[in-house]
């Protein structure tokens, strides 16, 4: 198993080792936005490397403390649909991924494939980059049930790192099947938000560090604006499934925000800074802040904002919030890239944290979790889940009196 988990996370070539960037223009702006100057970094913390690390690393630490602004937002005012063909946008090179994508480009120009429609706003986290700016969610409604006193249930679907624009689709049409509505957000720096100078989604996690913190923030605001949008479209019940990447992103998001109530967190980790530089997949970040002399152990503290393992008590705090959360937790025995030793952590934590959550182990690893039959099982035990989820917020709404689910309702939007 681990021999075809290190075939599978070796055979992409274009992984491109970018030097260390501490990056402080990334983070700066929304420093000097929300009043805290004193995060700011003097001139002088530019000139030598172990100011700016110094530096970088207060600066985390002053975003935990201020979690809530860091990941907080202006609600966005363009919310539009909009209609197009699907396309695939490989972050691979190899032929057979390119000659597929060529005849996906093909058929849509002839009209031979059918469009779909996609939820387009523009990011609260602004970058240098427009077309990362511009935010897109595939959009899966589900039918109309036949009882209209059911409550309106979505969730927003995450997938992993360097995903094509086609992962994940699958489990979308399986969640309208069940009733479910559903959002495939792609992530910054993904399929059409990746910028053209860009084979692969290099900007969403680099050795860049300000990069990579505005990167991870952008994706959690967008998440919360995606709830934003299905709640005035008359949603009620909201979950959020990611896998790797995306479930960091999704854990963030929920964490900070009481109304995602079903939690799907398909492969997890602890520190962001462990995983970069224990994960198989991200050796050659590692390869570049391993040469600027940094360890493990301060790369955890220059990513420590964007970190799980800093925010286990505010998602356990969510539930008391007035929005009781629901959790699967999925983690793999030969896990390369998020090693298990990690995700065995996550589940110490939220056992500790009393996080209502239930765990299941894939017999595979992190990259063969795709491969056949892992995949379905994988599918499995997240379509059983949110199945299962929502049915409960349901039940729960049609048992709870009305008086108690307005005194509910109240205590969740404060």
């Amino acid at each position: 198993m681990y021999g075809w988990e290190t075939r599978l996370t070796t055979r992409d070539e274009n992984r491109i080792v970018r030097p260390l960037e501490w990056g402080f223009e990334w983070i700066t702006p929304f420093l000097e936005e929300h009043g805290f100057a004193a995060g700011v970094p003097a001139p002088e913390a530019l000139r030598s490397d172990g100011a700016a690390e110094a530096a970088m690393v207060r600066i985390n630490q002053l975003l935990i403390r201020h979690s809530d602004k860091f990941f907080g937002y202006t609600r966005p005012t363009d919310f539009r649909l909009e209609e197009r063909h699907p396309l695939l946008y490989p972050t691979n090179v190899r032929p057979e991924t390119l000659a597929k994508d060529e005849e996906i480009r093909q058929l849509a120009a002839r009209g031979k494939t059918p469009k779909a429609q996609f939820l387009r706003f523009t990011s609260p986290e602004r970058t240098p980059y427009p077309e990362n700016d511009l935010v897109n969610a595939r959009w899966y409604p589900a039918p109309t049930h036949k009882d209209p006193a059911r409550p309106r249930q979505a969730i927003v679907v995450l997938p992993q790192w360097n995903a094509d624009g086609f992962a994940h689709n699958a489990l979308c049409d399986i969640f309208n099947r069940m009733g479910i509505s559903a959002l495939r957000l792609s992530k910054p720096y993904h399929d059409i938000r990746r910028p053209s100078e860009l084979e692969r989604s290099d900007y969403a996690v680099s050795a860049n560090i300000g990069r990579t913190l505005s990167a991870c923030r952008q994706a959690v605001v967008d998440i919360r604006c995606c709830v934003d949008w299905l709640e005035e479209q008359g949603y009620e019940h909201f979950g959020v499934l990611g896998t790797s990447l995306g479930s960091c992103y999704a854990f963030l998001a929920s964490a900070h925000d009481p109304r995602i109530r079903v939690n799907a967190f398909n492969h997890a980790s602890t520190a962001f800074g462990d995983v970069v530089w224990a994960g198989q997949s991200t050796r050659h970040i590692r390869q570049a802040v391993e040469q600027a002399g940094l360890t493990q152990e301060r790369l955890r503290e220059l990513w420590g904002a964007i970190s799980p393992v800093n925010y286990y008590a505010k998602f356990a705090g969510a539930e008391a919030r007035g929005a009781d959360k629901n959790t699967l937790l999925i983690y793999a025995d030969y896990d390369l890239t998020f090693p298990k030793e990690y995700s065995l952590q996550v589940v110490d934590a939220f056992r500790r944290h009393g996080v209502r959550f239930e765990p299941h182990v894939l017999p595979c690893g992190h990259y063969t979790t795709g491969e056949t039959p892992f995949k379905f099982i994988d599918g499995w035990h997240m379509g059983w889940f949110v199945y299962r989820a929502f049915k409960e917020l349901r039940q729960q709404k049609s048992s709870t009196p009305a008086t108690a689910r307005e005194a509910e309702e109240e205590a969740v939007s404060r």
